[in-house]
């Protein structure tokens, strides 16, 4: 999982300065009316809904566009119906990928999807077909500065967390799903100041391949991501910190 702290602050830097940040919102805007109707819009009682909130503010997003989300997301039933699916596939040289969405027209989005997949040299693949690689854990982002590491870890391992990578900056702790919440409250309530905190898929094992091939992934990636129904792309690529460094310049 080393790789994938620097992986995530690098999109992360790029897309709160992204010139697409219409985009962006519209993805946050989804992710908070499919959060708001299934549990709630009240973030109190609604986790799943307040790291949605949280996420969509760390990209400055307006509280009064989050608000008419919620409020549309709960209201009269007016409005966009979308649905939350997982599609599958291999990038080029067999990596394994996946594509969350949040889509209200389920044809068209797996034909973008298949469209992508096959110009970048790779394929769309059945259900269950690469799902297996991954798990589902909590992912809370601390930042090294003014912060012991150690320190940091052992609070986080007695809150109940599985598992510190405490090489990266920002620090990793991963969490089983149902502790992320107890987690990033107990380290917040111990002054560690949070960068960010999610449900994520993580793969279990990444997997090499050449610089060419490392590219052209990293491309089907952020094509797969400018699509407007994608939420999320998660894959098992090994990135070294050669790739990295010419991804973040």
């Amino acid at each position: 999982m080393s790789g994938h702290s620097k992986w995530s602050q690098i999109k992360r830097d790029k897309g709160v300065n992204d010139v697409k940040r219409g985009a962006i919102f519209t993805k946050m805007g989804r992710e908070i009316a499919l959060t708001a109707r299934a549990g709630g819009g009240d973030p109190a009682g609604n986790f799943r809904l307040r790291l949605a909130i949280e996420k969509a503010r760390a990209a400055n997003m307006p509280l009064d566009t989050i608000k008419r989300a919620i409020e549309k997301a709960i209201g009269s039933g007016e409005g966009d119906q979308y649905e939350e699916i997982v599609y599958e596939g291999y990038g080029p040289g067999g990596v394994a990928v996946l594509v969350e969405v949040a889509t209200d027209n389920r044809k068209r989005t797996v034909a973008e999807i298949r469209s992508i997949f096959t110009k970048a040299g790779g394929q769309l693949a059945a259900s269950g077909a690469v799902a297996w690689q991954f798990e589902q854990r909590g992912v809370i982002s601390v930042s090294r500065a003014r912060m012991d590491p150690d320190e940091v870890a052992l609070l986080a391992i007695d809150a109940g967390a599985s598992d510190v990578e405490t090489s990266t900056d920002p620090l990793e702790i991963y969490t089983e799903p149902g502790d992320l919440e107890a987690v990033q409250a107990a380290l917040a309530g111990a002054g560690v100041a949070i960068e960010s905190a999610d449900a994520a898929m993580i793969a279990k094992q990444t997997m090499a391949v050449d610089a060419s091939r490392a590219r052209q992934n990293l491309r089907l990636v952020e094509h797969l991501e400018d699509l407007e129904d994608v939420q999320r792309v998660t894959s098992n690529l090994e990135l070294t910190d050669e790739i990295l460094a010419e991804v973040a310049g």
